[in-house]
């Protein structure tokens, strides 16, 4: 097929219109603020939206803070095309089905199209790299809003009406399929929630119990509750100068930050130093197998990581290794995990920069932990690591079903690939 260049190889047999041609509404949503009393009346935020979707029920009430005698042209209807303005900039929501009771606040954008436009088809234009572009392109690589004459002016592809349905209903078919895929996910993240909190503090096969003040909670007569110093050595590693080129140059050492740490194993470094850089820091070396633990860094502290690799770290990583094999890695990082809102209330201090908080060792050595005999250890982790490789399989389906979408929206939404409509 014939293509012609109009910036993104659009169909030469469509049209390529802008926005505001084809709009039969257009208007910023009402001021209003959320509160806790019920109003009878929800809003729609921007910070609502997300993943192109809106979990209605979570939707906060509200109270209309602007003067307005047309309240009813903010409440959402059917095929309106919802758009933040701010915050979450340029992401938008089909809404598909009519609303008594919500409206849209004044971040959004409210888009009604006309009768020859089918608004999920818009809608899907809106997740391609082509609209992206159009909006950075006019904004720059900042995007800090979006105003009306902005989305007027974006040009988009305008195939037939039968056309735009028969690919709104191929991208929606694979959107189910990732939407199955994802609550599927969430089911097995909810099961791996349950099997921790019953693995970790009430074991295997026990029938007596005993309440640990320390832990407060029952757990297994058999289970000792020690301090994580007594039974590992706490270490962290360090950072060779960057003002030393042969401390990096040709690197073969992995060399690991907090920020890379995921709650799993780590098999690769984005950063690699040198031997020389090795020996003239105050980095370490730690083998393949070592727990690690996100000491500091905003978001990512108490983060954990198991080693896939033998690896050094910088000093916001701490390595907890164990102390004449008295506890597996894999069993510690599952409780740490588990016990996070209890490790960071208990062993995180506020550093003098505002918004970040740091582990201390010290600290983190008297943090009390269970300790099940090393077999058991085992089996809580050969089960909940089953769960993890199903989670990772999912996980995995999902993204190459969104590859998938991605590329089947290049390619329809351009007409690279066309699709066969009844009578064509």
């Amino acid at each position: 097929m014939k293509m012609v260049k109009l910036k993104n190889e659009i169909s030469s047999d469509w049209e390529f219109v802008k926005l505001e041609d084809v709009i039969k509404d257009i208007y910023y949503g009402i001021t209003a603020k959320a509160v806790e009393d019920n109003t009878d009346i929800r809003m729609l935020r921007t910070t609502d939206i997300k993943n192109y979707s809106v979990d209605w029920e979570s939707l906060p009430y509200c109270e209309i803070t602007e003067k307005n005698n047309n309240l009813q042209k903010y409440f959402l209807k059917k095929d309106d095309l919802i758009v933040a303005r701010a915050g979450t900039v340029g992401v938008s929501v089909l809404i598909e089905r009519d609303f008594d009771n919500t409206i849209f606040g004044s971040y959004l954008i409210k888009i009604r199209l006309k009768s020859n436009v089918l608004p999920k088809f818009v809608h899907y234009f809106f997740q391609t790299d082509i609209y992206w572009n159009h909006i950075t392109k006019a904004q720059g690589s900042t995007l800090k809003n979006i105003n009306l004459p902005l989305l007027k002016s974006l040009k988009i592809p305008l195939p037939p009406l039968s056309e735009q349905r028969k690919i709104a209903e191929i991208l929606s078919t694979v959107d189910n399929a990732i939407q199955k895929v994802s609550d599927a996910i969430a089911k097995t993240e909810r099961l791996k929630k349950g099997l921790m909190h019953e693995l970790l503090t009430r074991g295997i096969g026990h029938e007596r119990f005993k309440f640990s003040k320390e832990l407060g909670c029952e757990i297994p007569e058999g289970w000792k509750v020690v301090r994580l110093g007594d039974i590992a050595k706490l270490e962290s590693g360090g950072t060779p100068s960057r003002q030393k080129p042969e401390y990096w140059k040709n690197g073969t050492i992995p060399w690991i930050k907090s920020g890379e740490l995921n709650d799993g194993i780590i098999y690769d470094a984005e950063e690699k130093i040198s031997e020389f850089g090795l020996k003239n820091s105050s980095t370490k070396m730690f083998r393949k197998g070592t727990l690690l633990i996100a000491l500091y860094g905003r978001g990512t502290v108490s983060k954990t990581a198991i080693l896939g690799i033998d690896a050094a770290t910088n000093q916001a990583v701490g390595a907890i290794i164990p102390i004449n094999s008295s506890f597996d890695p894999k069993f510690m990082q599952y409780y740490l995990i588990f016990s996070r809102n209890k490790l960071l209330g208990q062993v995180v201090n506020p550093s003098s920069d505002v918004g970040r908080t740091n582990i201390y060792l010290s600290s983190l050595k008297l943090f009390k932990v269970p300790l099940p005999p090393l077999p058991e250890q085992r089996k809580i982790t050969e089960i909940l690591s089953t769960v993890d490789k199903k989670l990772e399989l999912e996980r995995k389906q999902k993204e190459k079903l969104e590859k998938i979408k991605k590329g089947l929206m290049y390619d329809l939404l351009t007409g690279r690939m066309r699709v066969k409509v009844d009578g064509s």
